[in-house]
């Protein structure tokens, strides 16, 4: 994976970097997470990425489900369950399923590298890292900081950015209150949404559903 010097926040102008929490004023964050990054990077190397999915902030062990409701209704709303992935662009995935109350499937495939970056490489019928000018894009950082912003996705006809808008702010779902969370605001062609990850849980809370249930994988 190629890295610069610089951050690579491209099509980015992000002033909010100064500030951290929940919106208070504190020193400057020191270098971490997508600083140094190409995003979305043009040419992965599969030596640059593990076997596993560690981040803490995304944990994707094999395995794994998480479930949610609907934040009105109750009603059960979706499931993510994990399983090895294929190789795309070189890299060895681990796919991320999620099977929504009709039944339909979305299969995401996402990959960590040496520095605990997960990225975006694709997703099953729709788009794959290295196919069709599609890049993989970074999903979560390594260690998120309150304004970062970066791009999930690139291909041709879908572009989608997410921006780190919240760092531990607490967080209720049907199955527990989170304190050690990270809020990120996505936009693309459809509009804007917002996703809620607890530190070793992963997603907790979206717009429309909470998590009701967590079975880590042993």
């Amino acid at each position: 994976m190629r890295r610069r010097a610089t951050a690579a926040i491209a099509a980015l102008s992000l002033a909010g970097v100064t500030l951290a929490g929940c919106g208070s004023a504190s020193a400057p964050s020191p270098p971490t997470g997508v600083d140094g990054l190409v995003i979305p990077t043009p040419d992965p190397a599969a030596a640059d990425f593990v076997a596993r999915v560690d981040n803490p902030w995304l944990p994707l062990a094999v395995g794994s489900r998480w479930s949610y409701a609907d934040r009105v209704s109750g009603a059960p709303a979706f499931t993510l369950t994990v399983e090895p992935g294929p190789s795309v662009a070189g890299v060895a995935t681990t796919t991320l399923v999620r099977t929504n109350a009709d039944g339909s499937l979305v299969r995401d495939h996402f990959a960590q590298d040496r520095a605990g970056n997960v990225w975006w490489f694709g997703r099953e019928g729709e788009w794959r890292a290295g196919a069709d000018g599609a890049e993989a894009g970074l999903a979560m950082p390594a260690a998120p900081r309150f304004g970062d912003g970066f791009r999930t996705s690139s291909a041709p006809g879908r572009s989608e950015v997410a921006t780190v808008a919240e760092v531990g702010a607490e967080t209720r779902t049907p199955l527990a209150t989170y304190r050690r969370t990270v809020r990120l605001e996505i936009e693309d062609a459809a509009g804007s949404r917002d996703e809620t990850y607890a530190r070793g849980v992963g997603l907790v809370r979206t717009d429309e559903a909470g998590l009701v249930a967590y079975d880590e994988a042993r």
